[in-house]
């Protein structure tokens, strides 16, 4: 009886699953329907791309087709082609987790994660150890126009590891921070200019004005769990992470085996952006380059904790 019900649950939760996904398609289906002259496009809040004129006309069955088609295409091309680099330790889940995986699911809103909108991929080191490389999978939701956050991963199908965060502001909040807190940041400016920085799956000329967007953007990375350093679980330290800034400095290897399994060439990116103005960079930012590294150290002093503020409760 019991593995009745929890059959009856699954078959109606991928039933309701399968609707959900039927009625978002027929309600977004005419706002991408447009008359056949070129669009021009603008990135809204939370990197929302939506094309700029509001005369949309009927939809057709073929035309629904076709963009059926579309869609499944850009949501292809779009992620689930790279592993994680670990498995972790653990026994496989059991039939009453996923029942309840399933269930929760359905039933609890998940909404911070919801406003993640943007998929972007790029690279990053350890600072201190430009040798110490690896590939980034960034998810990011926009919280206004001036602050962004990801969460990044291993990889980007279903058995990615989180391996830390990245904040993202605008330069006109970084030109306002203390110049000892800009030392922990890493500018965009290479990453974007130079094509190692991409959004896969959305059309190129919305992926290259979400780039002029970032290019003058500014960026703190920790990771917290090493998969590159063949770590299963998350052990050690809290690393900060840097972006790099000039030619020759990321591995021809990775960029050339992220390149092959998005099916992309990041030569063709960069000359693409080349209309890309060259922001000019805060030189207190990539303190790296001038020498000066500065890491997150484990220590059994409680002092840093000890004059942490007891913070207020929170509010609807």
């Amino acid at each position: 009886m019991l593995r009745m019900k929890a059959l009856d649950f699954i078959v109606s939760a991928t039933v309701g699953s399968i609707l959900s996904t039927v009625i978002i398609l027929f309600i977004t289906l005419p706002l991408l329907h447009e008359a056949a002259t070129p669009l021009s496009f603008s990135i809204m809040k939370k990197n929302t791309i939506i094309p700029t004129r509001r005369n949309y006309t009927p939809i057709t069955a073929r035309s629904t087709n076709l963009y059926l088609v579309v869609l499944f295409i850009a949501a292809s091309c779009g992620g689930n082609n790279t592993q994680s680099n670990v498995t972790a330790p653990g026994s496989t889940k059991t039939g009453k987790d996923q029942v309840l995986e399933t269930g929760a699911d359905l039933l609890q809103r998940k909404t911070p994660l919801s406003q993640i909108n943007s998929y972007l991929n790029g690279f990053h080191f350890y600072n201190g150890n430009i040798g110490a490389q690896m590939e980034a999978h960034h998810y990011v939701s926009q919280l206004n126009e001036d602050v962004y956050q990801a969460i990044i991963y291993d990889g980007n199908g279903e058995d990615a590891k989180i391996m830390g965060v990245e904040y993202i502001i605008s330069e006109k909040l970084f030109a306002q921070l203390p110049d000892e807190e800009k030392k922990l940041w890493h500018s965009h400016h290479h990453e974007v200019k130079s094509g190692s920085l991409i959004a896969p799956g959305i059309p190129q000329v919305a992926e290259h004005e979400l780039m002029e967007k970032l290019v003058s953007t500014y960026g703190k990375t920790i990771h917290t769990w090493h998969t590159d350093q063949q770590r299963t679980l998350p052990l050690g330290a809290p690393m900060i992470m840097m972006g790099f800034t000039k030619d020759g400095q990321l591995r021809d290897e990775l960029l050339s085996a992220r390149d092959e399994r998005f099916d992309i060439s990041t030569e063709d990116i960069r000359k693409n952006r080349a209309d890309i103005p060259m922001p000019k960079v805060d030189p207190l930012a990539n303190a790296w380059e001038k020498g000066e590294v500065w890491q997150v150290v484990l220590t059994n002093d409680p002092d840093s904790a000890e004059h942490k503020h007891q913070g207020r409760p929170q509010t609807e």
